[in-house]
């Protein structure tokens, strides 16, 4: 008898232990939720993903101080991964295998994504709000889920305000990778649309810093304009270049530059670049989800120092909560993919995301927005 007791009680003990290791393995324990995130943090694109986090940070804080997820707290856990892809995906397998996250959000471009999908797929966990809006994130996977409008949404409406104006000679600057080539293709489509084609294109490797030629290559065609799809160092080095060699070409760019950090590169040179946005402008304060933002980012950080890229993390955010919160009080990796399903026109304080079974691209929401004075944005 004493031996079955104990054996019973053995027995009972391992389940309990093998049952908190499933838990803590679905990242979820007692007390924590835990989301994982992997972005820049050093390197010529560390203000791009200091930025993604801040707008993560901020939601994640905001929900605690109101009691956290049925009890719990959410806890963010961000790996540097120094723009570079082989690290990203090294992070996802940490995340996924050793730190046992429920789901990952805030990477910060598709170069950085893809590498992170295989363990994705294999460990059946949501990725939730890249930040990216590029054709091969765009295709419909099970466990990404996209918050924001597309790469080619967003360089059809930049092309179509330049036309309606009378501007015919377009050029573009991209990176020399899979992403690259298809923002150009995006552009090339929106032009051949409208009876057009590119002037003159500019290719460039990624953390390239050499841009002399890509610079001369694409303003001796004279452009009326030229549509960066690079990142803001490499998009306010070429338009300073530029600019110092004559050209008096307008400079428009995709969401993907990362605005804030670009107007901050340009100083006063950026009088006048065009920037795309996924998002409402984050000084429209008449909007629900911007006000509730802004009071969150200055609790936060301290300060007012909001960005379009914090917004975006911050409204990638509150739809993953929101998903976790459908999923009950034991929420798992599997059942969080059907609660992000749910989401279904689904009110972010005027900023809606309409999620489905077979459709996880949220938004098609595009706004046209000019740096002014003093890096302000005008819209």
């Amino acid at each position: 008898m004493t031996t079955t007791r104990a054996l019973t009680a053995a027995v009972g003990a391992l389940a309990c232990l093998f049952a908190g290791s499933v838990a803590h393995a679905q990242g979820v324990t007692k007390t924590n939720i835990l989301i994982g995130q992997s972005s820049p943090f050093s390197g010529s694109n560390k203000e791009l993903g200091d930025d993604i986090r801040e707008g993560l940070q901020a939601y994640f804080k905001r929900t605690n101080e109101a009691g956290g997820v049925n009890g719990r707290t959410l806890e963010l856990i961000a790996l540097d991964d120094a723009n570079d892809a082989k690290r990203s995906g090294e992070n996802a397998r940490i995340l996924i295998e050793q730190r046992g996250v429920l789901a990952l959000i805030g990477y910060a471009s598709a170069t950085l994504s893809l590498p992170a999908l295989p363990f994705v797929e294999k460990s059946k966990i949501a990725f939730v709000g890249p930040f990216t809006g590029a054709e091969p994130m765009r295709a419909f996977r099970r466990n990404v889920y996209n918050i924001r409008a597309s790469y080619a949404d967003e360089l059809e409406k930049i092309v179509d305000f330049y036309t309606i104006t009378g501007m015919k000679k377009f050029s573009v600057i991209h990176y020399d990778d899979a992403i690259g080539k298809e923002n150009l293709t995006a552009v090339e489509l929106a032009l051949t649309k409208r009876g057009l084609k590119p002037s003159s294109i500019g290719t460039l490797k990624r953390n390239q810093t050499d841009l002399g030629a890509a610079v001369s290559d694409v303003i001796k065609a004279a452009p009326d304009v030229v549509i960066a799809t690079t990142l803001y160092k490499t998009t306010g080095d070429f338009i300073k270049s530029a600019r110092k060699a004559g050209s008096g070409a307008q400079f428009a760019s995709i969401s993907f530059v990362g605005a804030s950090a670009l107007a901050g590169e340009l100083g006063e040179q950026g009088m006048g670049v065009v920037v795309s946005q996924v998002v409402p402008p984050y000084t429209r304060n008449s909007i629900p989800i911007v006000r509730e933002y802004q009071a969150a980012i200055e609790k936060s950080l301290g300060k007012k120092e909001y960005s379009f890229t914090s917004l975006e993390s911050y409204i990638g955010a509150k739809v993953l909560v929101e998903a976790i919160r459908r999923a009950g009080a034991n929420p798992t990796r599997e059942g969080l993919l059907k609660t992000l399903d749910s989401i279904q026109n689904f009110n972010v304080g005027g900023y809606l995301v309409d999620f489905s079974p077979s459709n996880h691209n949220g938004s098609r929401f595009v706004e046209l927005t000019a740096i002014g004075k003093s890096g302000r944005f005008a819209y």
